[in-house]
């Protein structure tokens, strides 16, 4: 003898997906594409406009040539904002993915010596404009890509006049 199929009460009815609004589905990818760029560094740099600040020439500066230029720190905090600060962190405050740029010029600041500091700030520019031109790689990760051919002194050294308004400690 067969059983008979046991009879189950309907489902209640399920709510109708809403429809989704076109700047709604568009938020959502502008923001998944965002997180894939984010998070793959994968970023075209952008251009600086540097017409504004005295020319440098091709001669490479060994120092910060616009330290304290008020043209230049404007232009180098714009220049921070669009091409580095997703790495180094907004007004240079690092989030812990790459060096907190506040602190570039610490070790000068403690030295009482007026030669040893001027020495020191020297010694961190080059660094600093060898490290943006070459970029930084350790074991074959990159992990600054090299700005060489995209930014010119001028805009190098504009970021710098920018970072040195942001100092941890004065020099």
């Amino acid at each position: 003898m067969k059983r008979a199929a046991p009879i189950l009460p309907t489902p209640p009815a399920l709510p109708r997906p809403r429809a989704r609004s076109a700047r709604g589905v568009a938020a959502v990818l502008g923001l998944a594409v965002s997180a894939v760029v984010w998070a793959h560094g994968d970023v075209t740099p952008q251009a600086v406009d540097t017409s504004g600040l005295p020319s440098l020439g091709k001669e490479r500066r060994a120092e910060n040539p616009y330290r304290g230029n008020g043209a230049a720190i404007k232009v180098g905090t714009s220049a921070y904002n669009q091409n580095c600060a997703r790495c180094h962190g907004l007004e240079a405050i690092s989030g812990g993915i790459a060096p907190d740029l506040r602190k570039l010029d610490n070790d000068c600041s403690s030295l009482k010596d007026s030669k040893r500091k001027s020495a020191c700030v020297k010694e961190i520019d080059e660094y600093y404009y060898t490290t943006v031109r070459a970029g930084r790689t350790r074991n074959g990760a990159v992990y600054m890509p090299p700005f060489e051919g995209v930014m010119n002194q001028e805009a190098i050294w504009a970021i710098k006049s920018y970072l040195e308004t942001r100092r941890e400690k004065p020099l």
